[in-house]
C-alpha cells in the first residue's frame, strides 16, 4: 500500500467526526480562535482543543500565535472541496433511496377499494 492511500484513511478518520467536520465548515470563513469557534458552535473550548489538536495533527488545520491567542485556520481550503463532493454524492444517494421508497409505495396506491 502507497503513503499517499495510508494518508488519505488518517485524514478520512479524523474527518469522520461530526464535531470536527462542524469546526471545518467554520473555519472555511476564516481563522478563528479557539473560544469563538467553541461560543459560536456552543461547546466547551477544552472539548474544541481537543478536536482541533487531531486535525491539526492530521495537517487538516494550522494554528498561528497571536500573542496570547491562537488563531485556528485551514491548512487547505480544497478539503472543504473534497467534503462538498463527498456531500453531493450522498444527497444523491438519498434521493435515489427516497425513489425506491417512493416507487415501492406505489402498488399500494393502485390498489383498488372495495
Amino acid at each position: 500500500m502507497d503513503e499517499i492511500t495510508k494518508l488519505q484513511a488518517e485524514v478520512l478518520k479524523v474527518l469522520a467526526s461530526p464535531r470536527r467536520l462542524e469546526i471545518l465548515h467554520r473555519l472555511a470563513e476564516g481563522p478563528l480562535e479557539v473560544g469563538r469557534i467553541a461560543q459560536e458552535l456552543e461547546r466547551s473550548q477544552p472539548n474544541v482543543s481537543q478536536h482541533l489538536a487531531v486535525m491539526r495533527a492530521a495537517g487538516i488545520v494550522e494554528a498561528d500565535r497571536d500573542g496570547r491567542e491562537i488563531r485556528y485556520r485551514l491548512a487547505d481550503p480544497d478539503v472543504l472541496v473534497a467534503c462538498s463532493v463527498m456531500r453531493g454524492v450522498l444527497e444523491r444517494r438519498l434521493a435515489r433511496l427516497a425513489r425506491a421508497a417512493d416507487s415501492a409505495r406505489m402498488p399500494d396506491l393502485l390498489v383498488p377499494v372495495s
